[in-house]
């Protein structure tokens, strides 16, 4: 490690500052789509998860009650003791006897209260974790892809993980608070009853502790936000550093990025320390004022005692409210600092549930009808991830049942962004998509799923099996038709050749495969699914040559009987597709077969002639018949 980051490392130790340093990325992502953490109806909000168990609230809260009373009721039943039972004669043997029995029923009261309270309220509080994170997982499944290219994904798991186990901690003490505040209050009126100028006396400390608290309260909040706040710009970085560490490791930047990522984590450290010691400030405070206290009973009391003024078991009995009395106080300031972790939690967690769908089926969505046709039409699309700035403009073209298209240009011409528009992850600006004749608006999400299959550049194979993987879009495929698939699309012999052949536990992303493994598991995903429209998004882009010819064996198979769109810049894997749709600055530029493109001689054929200067002496499988034939 280098001096200088010694340096640093020192500076923000010894006294909290540590020289500016640039960052790569934004935090204030987090802030534009969630907003600042503040608290508004957040408990009505995390109601609505705890109200199904709320006969298991009442339950806790009803132990809770009795185990309170119970701790008020044990030092009365001591100055009883004192002051009757250590009297002569049948008397006080008596209040002994009764002493005795109501430390009996208060001690089994005590075990069986905090008994039902611990366990029942670990229940609930689980579940309603449980039904927290489902609701969360299922809403992030549905959320825009808007959303997610605008979000980092260690900041959502920060929330789905660290802003839900701050909600379980306050879960489970939430109850306790009902108890000591009024444990705080019995022991109060129980000290004014014994006597009052004695109770007053020393209550005279309360003051102080109001004063204290006024001046901690809203400092302690802001303290407790920012921890939260640095320690998801954090998780951020290293989700973004673990996602690319790849890249990092091919461009030497350990160091670099070591050194960006300590600035987030020092600064995460500084935060909660301060938190920390927000945290902790007020127990030394409660421990003194606990020391005052008593110095007052065992002074003042001491000397009535003695002018036979106070007897002696109800100073006894002050002496243990009064270690009892600030208990509960301690207890509260720590359940506070656990509360505003989970105010803000709850807050990050509720606005994670807002967050708007923009993508949703209309009120009167209908499925696409299982024997439609496979047509698709682009009428006068226009669309921008920025609405101000199109990347598709007024885009025109149809492509008919069972025709293959393809779809070229430059990088940035609108190819893949056509393709979300027919799958509807985005919703059009302007003209409508149509499948089948309809809109892809008015039909349901899960019948776009069902009849359109897309294959990617780059392959995404889940943790799980190859068997699970091949049959992840149509989980009611038989082993038998995933066999079939993959024999078709020439991936069965690499399978049977894993350890464990289909039965195989992929890696992370399917890390353990080759890319062109990957992409055939993925065609036989697409074939499994047995939708009626195939999108191609450069599925060949990223292979070598015999992966290539094998993926192109494959895709004669894949679009016999259905309609395929293909995105492409091996522009001869496409020449053979029935039109071409050539697209510059997201616009329909020419459209027609291979031949009628070359014949124009505008931007298809530079693009061609660049890139395949003397491909008319070369072979070029068919992407229609699969037959090597001269171009």
């Amino acid at each position: 490690m280098s001096e200088e980051l010694e340096v640093e490392r020192g500076d923000i130790r010894d006294n909290g500052r540590r020289p500016p340093r640039a960052v790569v990325g934004s935090h204030q992502i987090e802030e534009d789509m969630f907003g600042w953490v503040f608290e508004r109806n957040i408990v009505l909000r995390i109601w609505k998860f705890v109200r199904p168990y709320k006969r298991q609230l009442m339950i806790s809260i009803i132990a809770v009650l009795v185990f309170t009373g119970t701790q008020i009721a044990i030092p009365l039943i001591i100055s009883y003791a004192i002051d009757n039972g250590l009297t002569a004669g049948t008397a006080g043997q008596s209040a002994l006897r009764g002493a005795m029995i109501a430390f009996a029923i208060a001690i089994g009261l005590n075990y069986g209260s905090a008994w039902v309270q611990e366990s029942v309220v670990g229940k609930a509080a689980e579940n309603v974790l449980f039904d927290i994170r489902t609701a969360m997982f299922s809403h992030l499944q549905d959320v825009s892809l808007t959303f997610m290219d605008k979000t980092e994904v260690g900041r959502l798991m920060s929330r789905l993980q660290g802003d839900v186990n701050a909600m379980q901690e306050f879960l489970e003490t939430s109850v306790l608070s009902v108890g000591d505040i009024v444990l705080l209050f019995g022991i109060i009126g129980s000290m004014l009853w014994l006597n009052v100028q004695l109770g007053l006396m020393t209550l005279c400390v309360l003051p102080i502790l109001f004063l204290v608290r006024v001046v901690w309260l809203p400092r302690a909040r802001e303290a407790f936000m920012a921890a939260h706040v640095a320690n998801s710009v954090a998780n951020g970085a290293l989700a973004e550093a673990i996602h690319g560490v790849r890249t990092v490791q091919s461009m030497d930047r350990q160091p670099i990025n070591f050194a960006l990522y300590d600035d987030k984590a020092l600064a995460t450290l500084q935060a909660h320390r301060t938190a920390s010691k927000f945290a902790q400030v007020m127990v030394p405070i409660v421990d003194s004022l606990t020391g005052i206290a008593m110095a007052v009973v065992v002074v003042i009391g001491g000397s009535m005692v003695l002018d036979q003024q106070l007897e002696v078991g109800v100073m006894v009995a002050f002496l243990f409210y009064i270690q009892r009395f600030f208990d509960p106080i301690r207890s509260l300031t720590m359940q506070y600092s656990v509360m505003q972790r989970a105010m803000a939690s709850g807050q990050r967690l509720i606005d994670v549930l807002d967050v708007a769908l923009d993508i949703k089926d209309a009120p009167d969505a209908v499925d696409l009808p299982c024997n439609m046709d496979g047509s698709v039409e682009f009428k006068d699309v226009t669309f921008g991830y920025n609405p101000a700035n199109p990347v598709l403009k007024s885009v025109n073209f149809r492509v008919n049942p069972g025709e293959t298209v393809a779809l070229v240009g430059p990088t940035g011409s609108g190819k893949s962004s056509a393709m979300s528009l027919l799958n509807r992850f985005y919703d059009v600006q302007g003209g409508r998509v149509l499948v089948s004749g309809h809109d892809v608006r008015d039909v349901t999400q899960s019948s776009i799923g069902r009849e359109i299959a897309m294959v990617l550049q780059e392959p995404y194979l889940f943790s799980g099996t190859v068997l699970e993987n091949i049959r992840y879009n149509k989980d009611s495929a038989t082993k038998h038709d995933v066999i079939s698939a993959a024999k078709a699309v020439g991936a069965h012999d690499f399978i049977m050749a894993l350890p464990l052949g289909y039965e195989t536990v992929m890696g992370e992303r399917g890390g353990t495969l080759s890319l062109g493994q990957r992409q055939l598991i993925s065609f036989a995903r697409a074939l499994v699914a047995d939708a009626k429209i195939l999108v191609l998004d450069e599925a060949t882009a990223s292979i070598d040559s015999y992966t290539e010819m094998l993926i192109q064996k494959a895709l004669v198979t894949l679009l016999t009987g259905r309609t395929g769109l293909v995105i492409a810049h091996r522009l001869a894997t496409i020449r053979d597709a029935d039109k071409i749709i050539v697209l510059q600055a997201g616009e329909v530029l020419e459209q027609g077969n291979h031949d009628e493109l070359m014949a124009l001689k505008g931007l298809y054929a530079q693009l061609y002639s660049v890139n395949y200067p003397s491909f008319d002496d070369l072979p070029a499988v068919s992407v229609d018949t699969g037959k090597t034939q001269k171009s």
